[in-house]
């Protein structure tokens, strides 16, 4: 049965997390399994080429579990490689953009549209492309922030360090009439709160995570491949770092929504 079959969730690191987070309260019966390549993170400044064979190979081994789906919860990785892992797989792949670019063409009033992410990201003009391709009159504000991804890889969400980093790397942005700001890298949400105290309270952040999980949702009911068990499945974590700060930081940002549900956690071995 296809249905008892895991959703594969990939990212350069922790970031990916607030994909699963959403996965798990908007869909509580499916079966996640994560990998985070925690030795290797980040991906943003990688040239394309080594990010799409890392993210090759970390779908190389994902597969042994017969996923359903594949989703690509890295932006940089969604950027240069979706169409590469679509072309090597035979379930549906799901990456980040589109789902961010849709939401924030719903809530912009200006049409002036902020996009943050990794270097990868932003130098790709991934986010640009999707966005003029929805509504070609938006204007949009790009800015690679790498010492983002750092912090949260720390688990340093909230702290003074945090706080001088976001201002140094968004300051300039408030001279722009931005009112919808992309987190364009999955690790970002986790300094939502700086960056909105930052930024003001009256741009509205945009994390793909709520509109990926509800494609994914809306996926799966279409190919009839929802879970339909009654019984918790068991959820699989798995890293290729150091698995103490990243089970720390799973469990914090997760919290009860993995308390109640069994855990495997693994630190396998790729590349």
């Amino acid at each position: 049965m296809c249905v008892q079959q895991p959703i594969a969730v990939l990212d350069s690191g922790v970031g990916g997390l607030t994909v699963v987070k959403e996965v798990l309260r908007q869909l509580p019966r499916e079966k996640v399994i994560y990998f985070g390549d925690t030795a290797r993170t980040p991906y943003g400044p990688r040239p394309a080429e080594e990010v799409v064979r890392f993210t090759r190979e970390i779908v190389d081994y994902l597969i042994q579990y017969r996923p359903k789906m594949v989703v690509i919860a890295c932006n940089t990785a969604t950027a240069v490689a979706l169409e590469d892992i679509c072309s090597l797989v035979d379930v549906p792949v799901v990456g980040v953009i589109q789902p961010g670019a849709r939401a924030a063409i719903g809530r912009t009033q200006t049409g002036v549209i902020g996009v943050i992410g990794t270097e990868g990201t932003i130098r790709s003009g991934a986010y640009e492309q999707v966005l003029k391709e929805l509504s070609p009159h938006i204007k949009v504000i790009s800015e690679a922030c790498p010492a983002f991804v750092p912090l949260v890889e720390k688990g340093n969400f909230r702290s003074a360090e945090t706080l001088q980093t976001v201002h140094r790397e968004l300051d300039h942005l408030r001279g722009y009439q931005i009112d919808t700001l992309i987190l364009g890298c999955t690790h970002y949400p986790f300094l939502s709160d700086t960056i909105s105290e930052v930024m003001g309270h009256n741009v509205a952040l945009i994390s793909s995570a709520d509109e990926t999980a509800r494609e994914i949702s809306a996926i799966l009911h279409d190919k009839n491949k929802l879970a339909l068990n009654e019984d918790l499945p068991v959820h699989q974590f798995l890293c290729s770092g150091d698995p103490r700060i990243f089970k720390r930081i799973a469990e914090q940002w997760l919290g009860e929504q993995i308390e109640l549900t069994p855990v495997v956690w693994q630190v396998p071995q790729i590349g």
